[in-house]
């Protein structure tokens, strides 16, 4: 049982290591991070997404995407037509070059994606995935349960 433990959660501490790392160097042409890299990606994939949903998105808090915005949109990525105590709730808008970025992300997350997929058949990938899902899901189960109990 502790093997258990000790593989999952080395395993998953390392795919998104390398996850974080992939983004910072792929896109250190850029200087953007992380964070930013996975907002621009829904921006540029999901056209119309509020702050709230990129919360939601880039399972990111409130005060990471706040920042990742502010720096987006200081830096001509994007912007918001909305300048009110309502932000939040407000589409936001690739300009040119965010467009351009944004596709260039895409690109690359699809390379990735189908280099990561040598060796998987389809199948596989969905029962991957699948799986992956089921963790998650019955992660956050225990973790609301817990926070019920506090």
């Amino acid at each position: 049982m502790k093997e258990r433990f000790e593989i999952f959660t080395a395993l998953i501490a390392k795919i998104s290591r390398n996850i974080r790392k992939i983004k910072n160097l792929e896109m250190a042409d850029y200087d953007l991070r992380s964070p930013q890299i996975s907002c621009l990606y829904y921006l540029y994939s999901l056209e119309g997404l509020t702050a709230t949903d990129l919360c939601e998105r880039c399972e990111e808090d409130k005060a990471t995407i706040s920042r990742s915005l502010d720096y987006l949109e200081n830096n001509g990525y994007l912007t918001c037509e909305t300048k009110n105590a309502k932000r939040y709730k407000s589409p936001l808008i690739l300009t040119e070059k965010g467009k351009e970025v944004g596709e260039k992300i895409a690109d690359k997350v699809n390379r990735i994606l189908d280099e990561i997929s040598i060796g998987l058949t389809e199948e596989e990938r969905i029962a991957f995935y699948r799986s992956l899902s089921i963790i998650s899901d019955g992660l956050e189960a225990i973790g609301n349960r817990l926070d019920e109990k506090e």
